[in-house]
């Protein structure tokens, strides 16, 4: 039977003391990841090549130009750490550096969703890391929750776990919220605001990638590497907050085109749009508000609500330029049901 795939996040904050690679925490990576590999292909996404490479930067500002070289630096060291504590356990690493055009592309994608059902095939954990040396400002991911999330969606993973420097999404009085049903605006207002000075992210980010993998099908679990068993028993559902999937019968290509797809434009809708939307209708140029960012025809652009907020995204059939002259006309076609995702 083929084993489900179980993708594993690990935030710079987590994995790092003081800009070094903190040796404990990997140790304890490999020998989780060693009694889980029986049940599952793992993919592991880690952050940390910039923390570790930067203090050979004299006088490290964050450039950009100064992060590219840090990771530089730090990718070899971040790989070569892992490799040396799973080696005991006979497991080899591949390492993975992803661009965000590797997912933008349908055909460069399941090129590499081939490559780690290859290196799976034969027992190896890919390491997935941003290409921060040569990734383009514009097209990058916005930190490596997004990378790990379009991993997990886009193959259809069972579980992604986000480990992070708290043990969990935590309510007003600091106690770990064991499991959300539903990630709306309420369980989002629960992230604080800052982040890690390691790392780009924080909870915000991992809360609303959780949101899209939990409408794509996919449990996602917040938890700590500090406590004890962390890795297994978030699998389990003992540790961390859970966010519960939701039910999915999104096809294998809408997911991708949700999640995987660069999203270029921004329209409004009206409320009698939205609704023949939730009904699986297709997006008709009447119903469209205001266009917010353009986009070219079969391009894919985000759908909002009169209060911006996201509800679909689609492939255009028409670009932007034409639409603005022909949104009173009721029959034209921007994007066809087939080819919108709800979210």
């Amino acid at each position: 039977m083929k084993k489900p795939i179980l993708v594993i996040k690990f935030g710079s904050a987590s994995i790092t003391t003081d800009g070094e690679i903190d040796e404990r925490i990997v140790l304890e990576i490999a020998r989780q990841c060693a009694q889980l590999q029986a049940n599952y292909n793992i993919v592991l996404v880690s952050s940390g090549a910039v923390a570790a490479g930067k203090k050979y930067i004299p006088k490290y500002t964050g450039t950009l130009a100064q992060r590219k070289a840090a990771a530089a630096i730090g990718n070899p060291l971040l790989v070569m750490t892992y490799a040396s504590y799973f080696k005991p356990f006979k497991i080899a690493l591949a390492q993975s550096l992803c661009e965000r055009h590797h997912f933008a592309n349908r055909a460069q994608f399941l090129q590499l969703k081939s490559t780690y059902e290859t290196l799976w095939k034969n027992n190896i954990i890919p390491i997935a890391n941003e290409n921060d040396v040569v990734s383009n400002k514009e097209l990058k991911f916005s930190d490596n929750d997004e990378l790990a999330t379009l991993i997990a969606v886009g193959f259809g993973a069972e579980q992604i776990l986000f480990s992070t420097s708290v043990p969990g999404v935590l309510d007003s009085k600091g106690e770990v919220i064991r499991e959300l049903s539903v990630i709306d605006k309420s369980a989002l207002a629960l992230a604080k605001k800052e982040k890690s000075a390691v790392g780009l992210g924080g909870m915000t980010s991992k809360l609303n990638f959780a949101r899209l993998a939990t409408q794509m099908g996919i449990k996602a679990v917040i938890f700590s590497m500090q406590s004890e068993n962390g890795i297994i028993k978030a699998v389990s559902g003992e540790t961390g907050t859970i966010c519960l999937a939701q039910k999915s019968k999104v096809s294998s290509r809408n997911k991708w085109l949700a999640s995987g797809s660069l999203i270029t434009g921004l329209v409004q809708v009206d409320q009698g749009a939205l609704k023949a939307l939730n009904n699986r209708k297709s997006l008709l140029a009447v119903g469209v508000s205001k266009i917010i960012q353009d986009f070219e025809i079969g391009e894919v652009f985000q759908i909002a609500d009169e209060d911006y907020v996201i509800h679909a995204v689609a492939k255009s059939k028409i670009d932007s330029i034409s639409l603005r002259s022909k949104t009173k006309q009721k029959n034209i076609e921007i994007a066809h049901a087939d080819d919108i995702v709800l979210l």
